[in-house]
């Protein structure tokens, strides 16, 4: 009988074999399933699905370390205006790396940011064509805002900034109207927004005769956090709300699909006149 290997000689001629036959860098097109980072290293959970039943017929681990994703980070979210998170499209470059103690890796070279926002832009209009499709797109513009809107229920973050700033505007108002609002709280960043918002408009929507009206508040921030207002559930609920909504997400210079749906958007904290 032969002698036997060690485990470690035997990844050492897996690792050995795998340098000689993938030496280069390949770039790659995935969805990511999972994205987190840890002590400054971004591990990746890459996808591919059948285009047809969606299904994931291939998956893959992939890791950046502290030294590239310091430097690639920054950079993608300037170009795409979106932080890495599950359900995004990238194109990544990688090389093959095999450890004899830990095992494969594919290790991140790059990351193409015009490829995610290209594939953004895209859904966008995908989202925005369907909604025109159904009907929906100006439900919000035929409701009526009262002229004496003084119930409002509030969807936002009990810490937000902006939250604050509209409770502040509303008291110190020049007419002295007092306003009844109750707040709704609700995630405003990341990957749960969507879910977030939505259970709040259902707690609305049950007491809807106690309220004139809906102001969703995120104030400003990145671009990189709004990517959660683009969704086609989100904007379907705000479009079917039987409530007029008020938006006010972001900067002036940026329009979520939420703001294009809603019946008003403003800059957070102005209020708009009503109709």
């Amino acid at each position: 009988m032969e002698n036997a290997l060690t485990l470690h000689e035997l990844n050492s001629l897996v690792a050995e074999l795998i340098d000689a036959a993938m030496p280069k860098s390949y770039w790659v097109e995935a969805e990511i399933s999972e994205a987190r980072e840890s002590r400054g290293h971004l591990y990746l959970e890459l996808i591919q699905k059948d285009e047809r039943s969606n299904t994931p017929i291939a998956r893959a681990s992939a890791k950046c370390w502290r030294t590239s994703w310091s430097l690639i980070e920054p950079y993608f979210e300037r170009v795409a205006g979106v932080r890495l998170r599950a359900g995004l499209q990238i194109m990544v470059q990688v090389h093959a790396q095999f450890h004899a103690q830990y095992g494969f890796s594919w290790i991140v070279d790059d990351i193409n940011p015009e490829y995610t926002m290209g594939d953004m832009v895209r859904k966008r209009h995908e989202i925005i064509a369907r909604l025109k499709a159904e009907g929906v797109f100006d439900l919000q513009k035929e409701l009526r805002l009262s002229l004496f809107a003084q119930r409002i229920a509030v969807i936002s973050s009990a810490s937000a900034a902006g939250y604050g700033d509209f409770c502040n505007q509303l008291a110190g108002n020049e007419y002295g109207i007092t306003f009844q609002i109750e707040l709704f709280g609700a995630i405003m960043q990341g990957e749960q927004v969507e879910q977030s918002i939505v259970e709040a408009l259902n707690k609305i929507n049950e007491r809807e005769d106690e309220f004139d009206c809906v102001v969703i508040i995120r104030g400003g921030g990145a671009t990189a956090d709004l990517s959660g207002f683009d969704t086609l559930i989100l904007a379907e609920n705000v479009a079917n709300f039987p409530l007029p909504i008020i938006t006010g997400i972001g900067h002036d210079r940026d329009e979520s699909i939420l703001d294009m749906v809603a019946h008003t958007k403003v800059k957070t904290p102005t209020l708009p006149q009503p109709s």
